[in-house]
């Protein structure tokens, strides 16, 4: 069987492809598509009729800044893309065999031969499995670095089940003195969530914050929701939350912890967004950055918090200047 490798670039040229996975989805393609500063690439293999076994959404994030000041492009792919099972499980009965990671790898080359005059570097994160695809990203001259990743269970237990007693009487406290979390509802609202997400990470050069259009159309849409916590008009918390595949993925969270500690606005925001998730029978609630695996992080500790698990994985990137690659590989070396 002859396949091939296309990558589209444009919403209307897209093949006809079943989207389970929202992170790869057309629908989240024609979002960056409308998103300044944000290019989608679908890397796509098909058969001979053009049906599609496997694709794989990547952004183009345009970044710049006065303070510090840079100006780059960098690429960033969530997962390992979604495929075809019935068309793989087709393939064994005929004797030949289509496996996931030699798709992926296929899709992997052609991005990277695609990026690499254009980007800084590439990243790809949130892989279903620690060492899915290792092979293909080292033919690629990917580094792996080691990330940590927390999820929390909702289909054994409830939300309540899992945090401590100190947690409970926070949230008790904080809602008695009148704050509440709610989903955005307005225009007005959603001001206030932008306003306060771009606050938070202006001095985070690290951490992309895509342009408020994004925000607006995941607002519009029926795979994502948007919660802020308010404490007298005044919006103290908020979060981004996608939901794919039967799990919720905590994607973007800002807090005014500082300002507002008695009310523990972080707390309240993430409490909201899992007891949400578990009414609404989402099996877990993964949290989509948790940083490095230092010994001491504030962030995965308090995320920790919540009664959720932590399972060490690798974030892969590939510098685009050849010899900084090769001494980042040297220094990542596995």
């Amino acid at each position: 069987m002859e396949l091939k490798v296309n990558i589209y670039t444009k919403g209307d040229e897209l093949p006809p492809m079943t989207c389970r996975n929202y992170f790869h989805s057309a629908e989240l393609f024609h979002i960056c598509e409308q998103t300044p500063r944000l290019r989608p690439y679908m890397v796509v293999v098909e058969r001979e009729d053009g049906s599609v076994l496997a694709h794989l959404l990547v952004m183009l994030r345009y970044r710049s800044s006065l303070f510090p000041p840079y100006l780059y492009m960098h690429c960033r792919t969530y997962g390992e893309g979604e495929y075809d099972e019935d068309a793989m499980t087709e393939s064994l009965t005929k004797g030949t065999t289509l496996r996931r990671d030699e798709l992926f790898g296929m899709m992997l080359k052609a991005l990277t031969e695609k990026m690499k005059r254009w980007t800084l570097y590439i990243e790809a994160s949130d892989l279903s499995a620690k060492m899915f695809g290792y092979r293909w990203f080292r033919q690629q001259r990917f580094f792996p670095v080691h990330w940590m990743s927390v999820h929390n269970s909702l289909h054994s237990h409830a939300p309540e089940e899992r945090i401590s007693q100190r947690m409970k009487q926070h949230l008790e406290q904080a809602q008695r003195r009148g704050a509440e979390t709610k989903e955005v509802e307005s225009d007005e609202e959603f001001r206030q969530f932008m306003k306060l997400l771009k606050h938070h990470h202006w001095l985070k050069p690290k951490r992309y914050i895509p342009d408020a259009k994004m925000f607006q159309l995941l607002w519009q849409g029926q795979n994502a929701r948007l919660f802020i916590t308010k404490y007298r008009e005044r919006v103290i918390g908020c979060c981004a939350v996608a939901y794919s595949g039967g799990d919720a993925y905590m994607w973007y969270s800002a807090f005014r912890r500082k300002s507002f500690i008695r009310l523990h606005p972080d707390e309240l925001t993430v409490w909201h967004a899992l007891q949400h998730a578990y009414e609404q029978q989402y099996r877990h609630m993964r949290f989509m950055d948790c940083g490095l695996p230092f010994r001491r992080n504030p962030f995965r500790e308090f995320i920790l918090s919540f009664g959720g698990k932590e399972v060490s994985t690798y974030r892969w990137f590939r510098c685009n200047i050849g010899w900084l690659n090769r001494v980042l590989q040297w220094f990542y070396k596995d």
